[in-house]
């Protein structure tokens, strides 16, 4: 057993969430940017704010309200994270990934993450959505550094397969039937809260990398760490740094999330109630 003050923080705010609620989610969803009112879908048993759990990391992004919402969407027990912790709020990156872990010791099996990118491929086009196959790391701390949780997982957790391939095959399924385009890329992190270079994302293309984003990928390590089955979606919100042929903002961001936020409630919606 370990006595990390990160498990022990855990642990506090587990406690709290259980003050409020009994609720055991079997998937817990993760919203990105512009992306908020996902919630509207579902039948809601209780919120809980995030400033209402001591010791949890409080959203200070633009488009992300900061609560918990616990319900039900068909059959599925959903916990819903409406508005997320980014590295660039300055949060250690513990802190960025406590919301993550917490849901997992809620009961959560399946996490199903979102998020609002930059499109680098030459054939993206703001609004489309990317259904995420593997990731890129490299230029964000792992948030697996320091004394291993061993409650959580092993010191070394394997990266072969973050994205579980029966939980995408059933979202392309869904694409499918919903008439709804979706590609498949990789999705590349950084710190942020400045957008890239131009040649920044030369450079990101040359790695393999088609969405770029400031979220997502740091979640997703901790999650395979404890134990959860991973889906991503991104939204391609606009095109990124030297492809794009203006100056980016994060309005132009938010509000083309609000604009796919139709399709992507309806793909959500029909990709949970198939897990």
């Amino acid at each position: 057993m370990t006595n990390s003050k990160t498990y022990e923080k855990l642990q506090g705010c587990l406690k709290a969430v259980r003050s409020r609620t009994d609720f055991v989610p079997e998937i817990a969803l993760v919203l990105g940017s512009g992306l908020g009112d996902y919630a509207r879908n579902m039948k809601v048993e209780c919120e809980i704010e995030y400033s209402d759990i001591e010791g949890f990391p409080v959203s200070t992004a633009p488009g992300h309200d900061g609560k918990f919402i616990f319900g039900t969407i068909g059959s599925k027990k959903v916990v819903c994270m409406k508005g997320r912790v980014h590295y660039y709020e300055g949060y250690d990156i513990s802190d960025v990934v406590l919301p993550t872990r917490l849901m997992r010791l809620m009961g959560a099996k399946i996490l199903f993450l979102t998020n609002a990118s930059g499109g680098i491929r030459n054939d993206f086009n703001a609004g489309d959505f990317m259904l995420v196959k593997d990731h890129i790391s490299s230029f964000v701390p792992n948030p697996l550094r320091g004394e291993n949780i061993d409650e959580l997982g092993v010191r070394f957790p394997d990266m072969s397969h973050v994205y579980d391939e029966e939980l995408n095959d059933r979202i392309k399924n869904a694409a499918h039937d919903l008439d709804i385009p979706l590609h498949e890329g990789v999705y590349i992190q950084t710190a942020g809260p400045s957008y890239e270079s131009p040649v920044e994302i030369q450079m990101f293309k040359l790695l393999g990398a088609d969405a770029v984003g400031m979220s997502t990928v740091v979640e997703a390590i901790a999650a395979r760490h404890c134990g959860f089955k991973i889906c991503c979606i991104s939204c391609i919100c606009n095109l990124a740094a030297g492809i794009a042929d203006h100056e980016l903002s994060g309005e132009e961001v938010i509000e083309a999330g609000k604009q796919a936020a139709p399709l992507f409630e309806r793909l959500v919606t029909a990709s949970i109630q198939s897990f």
